[in-house]
């Protein structure tokens, strides 16, 4: 209980801002309970009224009815509108806010759990946590009706009164077990929809490689194995359900039957009137369905709405997953030195750095080089603290950049990688998501100087054009000339190129090659690069191997100097 007030305190707090429309809601449920309590007697009195030839009587009772269901209709109406607006104000607002706090979870908490534990939380459980309010209000005004009913059928008569309660304790007891059963095997079928939507996913993203892998057989065997764990948890789930409403529906039909015999002898025994049996047989239903079917749904629903806020709570306060964590310390544009300390770092348990250590100056030009698994790429992700060292230190402009905050780094440092992701929506929008109010001039003069005008400037819908989910319409080179252009936006002191150029023609290479040279002595330059061609012109080149820095030259100097660099670029002229 104290689990469930806490909760629903904090899902208010996204909810406040929409309490008129709780409100209005809470006052028609209020309506609707004296409404539903009336009705049955007003019946009765029409079906007296009819067998006693009363027909004033009955057209007035009849008048009545219709105007209760008149108001009834009403309101539903009104109780609908404003539990929508309520329900998705509320929702949008919790997802919003974990959106927020996904981003700020580490790479590596990412990595392991997949994208679709998040993307469930995000869409299903949300909404759980914003139906209490709704839904979870509609049981608990059913169960105001029902207790209002009992006080109506103690007036009327105490002898049915304690039949329909114990017939009611009996009942709910049933459903509380069904529920209890129902939620342990709720939280297996959560997690494992959270495996399958995760490799579901995967199928979706990487549908190319998979095709081009000839991988589809093994991969749907894949996907049949973890449909057929959620199907037979999905199974599981119901079959509690399935079982127990058998019981509890069997339950419900011997409860009546004895009713009946109840009346019989009530009635034959002058304890109980025509018309008051007729009042209790109308409220039968509500006491022992209603009653049961609300309060173990309540109580179904406050089991999920528990076990959706913990789901998404544990995003929110790091509780499952941990979150990035950078300094207080602010550097509004920074001069574009730094320097690695003896770096240690690996992905759990393979290491891959090694003690570490360089520094590059400002404005400079460096080249990383190497054989692929080094580590190359790792340096830059660490420069831009996507992972955390496990020792040592990273300096920019002198300062550890565990002291700085996030500004300081990620919008000082732009990285541009192999595989660009490009979102799925048009070409301006990509860059407005980089500068909210960048100008059409700015657009086409970034995407000049990456080499994409003619291309764009030939599309139908020019920018304007919708590149698809990843930029699937685009070809890799375009896309990483469109991530480079995206680069030229952001116009940050440091830049990253990590394999920018792999997936370019030589034509093309060129002129981003003479876009890089152009950068040159203004910018502080990180390139990786497959092809030694590219790197050639670097101010100085760093060799890569086991996790350190084994040689630093030029070009002219290492091959010279260093026999893998000279058999790495003797390698690439044969290649080509």
């Amino acid at each position: 209980m104290k689990e469930t007030i806490s909760n629903l305190k904090r899902v208010y707090k996204y909810g406040k801002k929409y309490k008129k429309n709780l409100i209005i809601f809470t006052i028609i449920s209020i309506s609707n309970i004296a409404i539903n309590i009336i009705y049955p007697i007003v019946t009765a009195r029409q079906l007296v009224a009819l067998s006693s030839s009363l027909y004033m009587e009955l057209l007035i009772a009849a008048l009545i009815c219709f105007g209760m269901s008149f108001l009834c209709d009403f309101t539903t109406v009104a109780l609908r509108k404003n539990t929508q607006v309520f329900f998705r104000g509320t929702t949008k607002d919790i997802q919003i806010d974990a959106s927020r706090e996904i981003l700020k979870i580490e790479l590596t908490s990412i990595d392991k759990e997949g994208s679709g534990t998040f993307i469930q939380r995000i869409s299903n459980d949300t909404d759980e946590m914003s139906r209490i309010f709704t839904r979870g209000m509609g049981y608990l005004t059913g169960i105001l009706t029902d207790i209002g009913i009992y006080v109506a059928i103690f007036i009327v008569n105490k002898i049915v009164f304690c039949y329909f309660l114990i017939c009611s304790v009996l009942l709910t007891m049933l459903h509380l077990l069904k529920v209890r059963k129902m939620n342990e095997e709720d939280k297996k079928y959560r997690k494992q929809r959270e495996k399958t939507n995760s490799l579901v996913g995967e199928l979706v993203r990487g549908i190319r490689d998979i095709k081009m892998l000839y991988a589809k057989e093994s991969f749907i065997e894949k996907i049949e194995e973890n449909i057929d764990d959620l199907t037979n948890s999905q199974f599981a789930l119901r079959n509690v359900e399935i079982n127990y409403n058998c019981i509890i529906d069997g339950a419900y039909d011997l409860c009546e039957i004895i009713l009946i015999f109840l009346f019989i002898y009530l009635m034959t025994n002058n304890y109980l009137t025509m018309a008051s049996a007729l009042v209790l047989y109308n409220y039968r239903s509500r006491v022992f369905s209603n009653l049961m079917k609300n309060v173990g749904s309540l109580l179904q629903e406050i089991k999920g709405f528990n076990l959706s806020c913990n789901r998404v709570f544990s995003i929110l306060d790091n509780k499952e997953f941990n979150k990035e964590v950078f300094g207080t310390e602010h550097i509004e544009k920074i001069k574009g030195n730094f320097e690695f300390k003896n770096v240690h770092f690996g992905y759990g348990n393979n290491e891959v750095l090694k003690g570490m250590s360089f520094k590059v100056n400002t404005n400079e030009t460096v080249a990383f080089v190497g054989k692929s698994g080094v580590g190359k790429t790792t340096i830059f992700s660490l420069l831009c603290k996507l992972y955390d060292i496990n020792s040592g230190s990273i300096l920019i402009d002198g300062k550890d950049i565990k002291t700085l905050d996030e500004s300081s780094i990620r919008n000082n440092i732009t990285i541009i990688s192999q595989n660009p992701y490009i979102f799925n929506m048009s070409i301006k929008d990509n860059f407005k998501l980089v500068k909210k109010d960048i100008t059409d001039q700015e657009i086409a003069k970034a995407c000049k100087l990456a080499c994409l005008d003619e291309f764009i400037n030939n599309l139908p819908e020019g920018y304007n054009t919708i590149v698809g989910e990843g930029g699937v319409t685009l070809s890799g080179g375009q896309r990483q000339r469109l991530a480079i252009a995206r680069a030229f936006i952001q116009n940050t002191k440091i830049i990253l190129f990590d394999e920018a150029t792999s997936a370019l023609d030589n034509e093309t290479q060129g002129y981003i090659q003479q876009a890089i040279n152009n950068m040159k002595d203004k910018y502080t330059i990180l390139i990786i690069a497959h092809r030694l061609s590219t790197v050639i012109n670097s101010d100085r080149i760093m060799l890569v191997e086991d996790g350190k820095i084994s040689d630093v030259g030029t070009h002219k100097e290492l091959l010279s100097n260093n026999k893998m660099y000279k058999k790495l670029y003797e390698n690439e002229i044969l290649d080509q």
